[in-house]
């Protein structure tokens, strides 16, 4: 569990949206009907594209005023200017993957918490160093997951304890999206991109962490990206549970949703779930007859859906000081998930996740350029020295 300062004060936290494209416009609508934050500034490099995205900002929230501040929030191409200026107590950072450590790195020592889109970096060993930058600053670096955010998930998750210990995970994610642009250039394109969030779902499902995977990857002959567009993978838990994973992102008709399909066989019962509808469970008797269908219970406080969720558990996370599920610590276990798969993918064989936090451990130390951030990645000793919750 990380320790991180709170945000003081029972005003709306005032946030600073960095990256104007298009999904930064996603959170832009989310801030906005999020009475607990106030929009005070959008970066982007493109600093056109930033006046253009406050303006219609503004347009939208009436006479080009932030809502309930008065004052339109800043559009700027410096990070540092605008937090300075706005009197920003928090940092979204929406920019590509590419640029999310540099990004997540600067907010922190700005002394600014961050939520940070998936994936909080583009490697195993960039977040173990966010980690240690974390924990030098003491602010709180957490990503959106966003997938993990609804309340069928959640009853899902409330079904489980009711199946006694589960032997298999299974889910399976077919759709067959045409974007153009990098994922068509990619070399895995589904595992790297994509399968982090059912990945994640897994570990958020069980409450346990994976320590091995074996993964194979191909294209179908009709696919439309240059790399692998298909998967499956099975992992093991440190529990002994099993979760396998099935998916291609060229495979039109009958499509899986976006949070693919799910199946939990447990010892007393087994859970569904489609990724859309209300999920099921069946338990057995103790005499092995199987009972009546139903639709498990959940949590009594309603979860807001993808982004808007992981927005409401950031802010709770600077307000009362719970560690959120998108920790950094916790997520870099998401993350590692889809480097081993990469890796067993690569080389045909069992990849175990430890080799893997440990290669990452070991680039991370070579190539950190910030001597506070080294000293503290080699405080820790190893990868597992570094408390990954």
């Amino acid at each position: 569990m990380s320790t991180f300062a709170l945000v003081p004060g029972n005003e709306p936290v005032r946030v600073v949206l960095v990256g104007a494209g298009a999904m930064g416009r996603n959170w832009m609508r989310v801030i906005a009907s999020t009475p607990a934050v106030r929009l005070v500034g959008v970066v982007d490099l493109d600093l056109p594209l930033a006046r253009r995205a406050v303006e219609e900002y503004g347009a939208e929230q009436g006479d080009g005023q932030a809502r309930g501040s008065g004052v339109a929030p800043l559009a700027g191409d410096s990070l540092a200017a605008v937090v300075a200026e706005s009197q920003a107590q928090a940092v979204i950072d929406v920019t590509v993957p590419p640029a999310h450590h540099a990004v997540n790195t600067q907010a922190l020592y700005l002394g600014l918490p961050v939520l940070c889109e998936k994936p909080i970096a583009p490697t195993v060993a960039q977040t173990l160093s966010l980690i240690a930058a974390q924990e030098v600053t003491g602010q709180l670096l957490m990503t959106s997951q966003s997938r993990r955010y609804y309340p069928q998930l959640a009853r899902l998750k409330h079904a489980v304890a009711s199946l006694g210990q589960i032997g298999f995970v299974t889910t399976e994610f077919f759709k067959a999206p045409h974007f153009g642009g990098f994922r068509d250039e990619m070399e895995h394109p589904l595992l790297v991109d994509m399968a982090i969030h059912g990945f994640d779902v897994a570990r958020y499902l069980l409450d346990d962490d994976p320590v091995s995977v074996d993964c194979r990857t191909f294209n179908p002959a009709w696919s439309w990206y240059r790399g692998d567009a298909a998967a499956t993978a099975v992992f093991e838990f440190a529990g002994g549970t099993r979760f396998g994973y099935s998916g291609s992102w060229c495979s039109p008709g009958l499509e899986t949703s976006w949070n693919g399909s799910w199946r939990i066989s447990g010892a007393r019962g087994t859970a569904i779930w489609d990724g859309e509808g209300e999920p099921e469970v069946e338990l057995a008797e103790q005499t092995g007859a199987v009972g009546a269908t139903t639709h498990p219970d959940g949590p009594a406080v309603p979860v807001r859906p993808e982004i808007a969720g992981a927005l409401d558990e950031f802010v709770d996370a600077l307000r009362t000081g719970t560690t959120p599920s998108g920790d950094v610590h916790s997520n870099v276990h998401s993350l590692a998930m889809v480097e081993a798969a990469v890796l067993s993918a690569s080389s045909g064989g069992t990849v175990r996740l430890a080799d893997v936090l440990d290669e990452a451990y070991a680039a991370a130390l070579q190539n950190e350029l910030r001597d506070d951030v080294r000293e503290r990645l080699r405080s820790w000793g190893s990868a597992s020295g570094a408390g990954l919750a």
